[in-house]
């Protein structure tokens, strides 16, 4: 069973990207900048954010971090995105989500210039991808792309299940794995909460894509031997004997999964990583203008 560590790979990448920025620098260009709107404290977008921040500074990117109370107003919000949109100093950008409820966070997206969208969420970059138009790929689902690239992971022709239907996850991984690239041309299988003999289809799949959010939810009864997984979950558990009181468990039940399927991704350590490194790649495209 082959272990697809995102964090060894992250720490790769984020190498290659460091010797391309001092290249960069070398020439008396200006180090790629990339800027972060965060509205309110909620745990997992302060740990996230700061991650980035901290990746940042490995790659020698400059980083800004605009930290916003949670009674900010919708307006005062879409009045600092547009700021950013003309700031010529600024390579790209994200909205931290989620936002507070009293915010629209589509109307924040689509107000985000999409030559700066780096989270790859604004409409005009979602529709280029499914067009297989250059484009900023969002985070995560570029980030499981660079796994299955650089592990080698056979796609043509396989069928991929993906389990969730998300518009950050599950909606543009079956795109990406259908597509005509490297790593796609499989047959894209996505299943949801109203799918039927869901255990029927998964035991199909050469690849599954678990990206819906509910911990350890498949099994070793639902993976044919020789499967290939990504893990996309991350859910927070309850755990005592744990130094913070909870775990991160993955969607999948790594005990039963690992021992059927010929590779996988950890929780944590696997797609997570590689969600980090993939905005600074889409910010590196920003900086050297690759996305028209």
């Amino acid at each position: 069973m082959l272990l697809l560590d995102g964090k060894k790979l992250a720490d790769e990448l984020k190498a290659e990207i460091k010797t391309e920025v001092d290249a960069i620098t070398q020439t008396g260009k200006r180090a790629p900048h990339l800027a972060a709107i965060l509205v309110g404290n909620d745990g997992g977008s302060l740990t996230y954010v700061g991650h980035k921040v901290k990746a940042c500074e490995q790659v020698g990117f400059k980083s800004t971090l605009l930290h916003f109370d949670d009674t900010v107003t919708e307006e005062f919000l879409l009045s600092e995105v547009k700021k950013l949109n003309e700031d010529a100093g600024v390579d790209g950008f994200i909205v931290q989500l989620p936002l507070p409820k009293h915010i629209n966070a589509d109307k924040i997206i689509m107000t985000i210039d999409p030559l700066k969208d780096v989270d790859g969420f604004h409409p005009v970059n979602v529709g280029k991808v499914a067009l297989g138009m250059s484009a900023y790929i969002s985070a995560t689902p570029l980030g499981i792309t660079k796994i299955l690239e650089r592990y080698n992971i056979a796609t043509e022709g396989k069928h991929c299940v993906v389990i969730g239907r998300s518009n950050i996850v599950g909606r543009p991984m079956s795109i990406l794995m259908s597509g005509q690239s490297k790593t796609g041309n499989a047959t894209v299988t996505v299943c949801h909460s109203k799918t039927k003999n869901l255990k029927e289809i998964t035991l199909q799949a050469d690849i599954i894509i678990a990206a819906l959010g509910k911990p350890e939810f498949l099994t070793g009864d639902m993976v044919k031997e020789g499967a290939v997984i990504i893990d996309v979950g991350t859910t927070r558990v309850a755990d005592a004997t744990a130094k913070n009181g909870w775990r991160l468990k993955g969607d999948a039940k790594y005990d039963e999964v690992s021992k059927k399927c010929s590779a996988i991704t950890p929780v944590p350590g696997g797609v997570g990583p590689m969600t980090v490194v993939s905005l600074l790649l889409n910010t590196l495209k920003a900086a050297k203008n690759e996305v028209l």
